[in-house]
């Protein structure tokens, strides 16, 4: 809130040192929006990389050079104001989400495959959890008492900049991926080595010889690409089982939860200057739930978490817009409504937001994997570009009742999920796509059966 005020402020004084005039409302409107806008562009732009880049040189190298991109975002974030330009806000911007396109999916693809089938949800999961846990930094360190002032905004910007520093730092003393080096190299010695090394046991014959029937399985195949994921029969579930819960991240409907909120604050009663407070406790609300699917998701699994999960959001909503519908009613009304708010939130963290990052490694083999990494990023950014551009026309012409369309979503996705997708938790690669595969092949199988049926009674 405090940095936007300074940006757009920003924007402004460069405008009139430039042309000798202050930049008009709706031009400065523009730019603030693109600013906003361009981090959804640079995802999509990594996310698409996501899947050429891990595969040419490797996990590790991918993510070592997506952080030098993030470094180098940050200091142009830093001089921004120094060289007088907001175009390198802009710059940095598209930069910082091309960082966050390619190091969700690279950071999952590494994580997935660098882990214990028993602690593969923990380990991926882990995404979610750092990201509720930036959200809330972020939150905290924008507050005016802090770095949300005139003199510190640049500095904010950049601080994403620390981090980059540390993993870069810190992965040049990890291996590369165990299944990478084995499935895809086929260096047997070294996929041993950086397991030995990351599980720190001896006796890894179990995990070897599931990654030599995954070897054997793909024997002689290229990594596929896009395309091949789109229009291949083997895999038909499994996308679909991908694009529902990465779409619905962005089309649940929590980022009108959230812009519905401060409403909601304001009409309670809170003081206008203790709002960013109450989006701080938002953002822990998210942060301490996804935490504790961490420790739900290898015991409940991925299909009830999702499944059950996008139910019931969809269930609490509807109740959101009935109380929405009746605020005026009493004066009791509006502080149901935030404790619905805190519902949806306490929900979407225990379910769809950290599940569905575990996903393309659970539910593609290795030669598959990155370009479903490519598809769930693609997918998930361009929802959350529509939903900014789109959702503002919504809520002005359906109001309160914009949820309506979000509930539609969940409780679809909720039966799919329920009815439709095997469990993954606790089973090999192989054992999950024999799984997949009764759903990709049952008209051939049961053609098959029928033509068996039919020659053994001509005989």
């Amino acid at each position: 809130m405090e940095s936007r005020k300074h940006i757009r402020s920003f924007v402004n004084q460069t405008w009139q040192l430039r042309y000798g005039a202050p930049v008009d409302d709706a031009t400065n409107q523009i730019i603030w929006s693109f600013i906003v806008a361009v981090l959804s562009l640079g995802a999509w732009a990594g996310a698409v990389h996501s899947g050429s880049l891990p595969v040419t040189y490797g996990r590790k190298k991918a993510l070592l050079f997506n952080n030098v991109v993030a470094i180098v975002a940050a200091l142009i974030m830093l001089f921004s104001r120094t060289a007088q330009s907001f175009e390198m806000i802009l710059l940095g911007r598209f930069l910082y989400g091309y960082n966050v396109g390619l190091g969700l999916s690279v950071h999952l693809m590494y994580l997935g495959e660098c882990s214990p089938k028993k602690l593969r949800g923990v380990m991926t999961l882990t995404g979610s959890i750092f990201i509720g846990f930036g959200k809330v930094m972020g939150q905290i360190i924008g507050i005016k008492e802090l770095m949300g002032t005139e003199e510190m905004w640049p500095y904010l910007l950049a601080i994403s900049g620390v981090p980059a520093v540390l993993q870069f730092v810190t992965l040049l003393f990890f291996p590369e991926t165990p299944r990478y080096l084995y499935i895809d190299k086929g260096d047997a010695e070294g996929s041993k080595k950086a397991l030995q090394w990351l599980w720190q046991e001896d006796n890894l014959k179990l995990e070897l010889d599931d990654m030599q029937k995954e070897r054997e399985s793909t024997q002689g195949e290229k990594a596929k690409t896009v395309k091949d994921v789109l229009t291949s029969r083997c895999v038909r579930w499994q996308l679909l089982t991908l694009i529902i819960p990465c779409a619905g991240v962005q089309l649940c409907g929590i980022n009108a939860l959230y812009f519905y909120a401060f409403d909601i604050f304001r009409e309670s009663g809170v003081p206008e200057d203790q709002m960013h407070y109450l989006s701080i406790g938002l953002g822990a609300t998210e942060l301490i739930t996804v935490t504790l699917c961490s420790f739900l998701i290898d015991r409940a699994g991925r299909k009830k978490l999702m499944g059950y999960g996008y139910l019931l959001m969809g269930v609490t909503m509807c109740a959101l817009t009935v109380m929405l519908s009746i605020k005026d009613l009493n004066s009791w009304v509006p502080y149901v409504n935030i404790a619905l708010i805190f519902c949806v939130i306490c929900i979407y963290g225990l379910g769809p937001s950290g599940v569905s990052m575990a996903l393309p490694a659970d539910l593609f083999l290795q030669a598959w994997r990155p370009s479903a990494y490519v598809i769930s990023g693609t997918v998930n950014w361009l929802c959350m570009f529509l939903v900014g551009m789109l959702f503002g026309y919504i809520v002005n012409g359906l109001g309160q009742f914009c949820f309506l369309i979000f509930v539609a979503y969940t409780i679809l996705s909720a039966a799919f999920l329920i009815y439709f997708v095997p469990e993954t938790k606790g089973k090999t690669m192989i054992e999950i796509m024999e799984d997949f595969n009764k759903l990709n092949f049952k008209n051939r199988a049961a053609d098959t059966e029928k033509t068996d049926v039919d020659l053994a009674t001509q005989f």
